[in-house]
C-alpha cells in the first residue's frame, strides 16, 4: 500500500515567506529552506527579523489570505487523492497553513505550531517531531506503507531519499545539480506521470 508525502510550499502553494517579504517590502525575508538548511536557524533569524520590525501573526495572515494555489496544483491534489492515499508534510505552521489547505480542498496536513503572545507577537515555534518529515516517512514506513515523497528544498531531501520513490519539484537548480540521481520535474502533469507509473509498477 502506497501513500504520497508532498511538502507544501514551493509544491503546491507559492513560498509564504517570499510573498510576505515582498509584501513587507523586507527582502531579507526571502531567504526560505531552498537557501538555509538548519530550518532552526532560519526561523529563529526570521523572528528577530519580525520583531525589528514590530511585525506580528496579523500582518503575515493578511499576507496568506491573498494566497491561492499554485495553478494547477488543486487539480492535480484532486486527481491524485483519487488514487492513493496523500499526506502533506510541511515545516509551516497551523495558523499560516490553515487557509491554504482550504483553498486545496482541505488536505491531510502535518506541520508545526507558533508560539504567540496575545499582542500578536510571534514569540517562538514548537516543531511537532525532530527531523518531523524523516521520522513521518519512518513512522509510515513502519506501519506498512511505501512512501512516495515530494519536494522542493533541502528539509525534503530526508524524506525523499528514504522513500520508495522520491521526486524534486520546482527545485533550484543547484539541489538538481547537487541531486542528479532524483527525477526532477516542473510541470504537474509530468509529475501526476511520474507518481502513476509507481503506482502501477507496485
Amino acid at each position: 500500500m502506497h501513500i504520497v508525502c508532498l511538502d507544501m510550499e514551493g509544491v503546491l502553494v507559492p513560498e509564504i515567506w517570499i510573498a510576505f517579504a515582498e509584501a513587507s517590502g523586507i527582502p531579507e525575508l526571502k531567504r526560505t529552506t531552498r537557501d538555509e538548511p538548519d530550518y532552526n536557524k532560519l526561523m529563529n533569524w526570521r523572528l528577530g527579523i519580525l520583531r525589528e520590525h514590530h511585525l506580528g501573526l496579523k500582518e503575515i495572515q493578511e499576507t496568506i489570505a491573498t494566497i491561492d494555489p499554485l495553478p494547477g496544483a488543486r487539480e492535480f491534489l484532486d486527481e491524485l487523492r483519487q488514487l492513493t492515499q496523500v499526506i502533506i508534510l510541511s515545516d509551516t505552521f497551523t495558523q499560516f497553513a490553515t487557509p491554504l489547505i482550504k483553498k486545496l480542498g482541505w488536505p491531510t496536513l502535518f506541520c508545526n505550531s507558533l508560539e504567540v503572545a496575545k499582542d500578536g507577537t510571534i514569540t517562538g515555534f514548537k516543531m511537532r517531531i525532530e527531523n518531523s518529515k524523516l521520522s513521518t516517512v519512518k513512522a509510515l514506513q513502519s506501519i506498512g506503507f511505501d512512501t512516495i515523497a515530494a519536494g522542493d528544498s533541502y528539509n525534503d531531501l530526508a524524506m525523499i531519499q528514504a522513500s520508495k520513490a522520491g521526486f524534486l519539484f520546482r527545485t533550484t537548480e543547484k539541489i538538481k545539480a547537487d541531486h542528479p540521481e532524483l527525477p526532477a520535474f516542473e510541470e504537474f502533469d509530468d509529475f501526476l506521470a511520474a507518481i502513476k507509473k509507481v503506482l502501477a509498477d507496485a
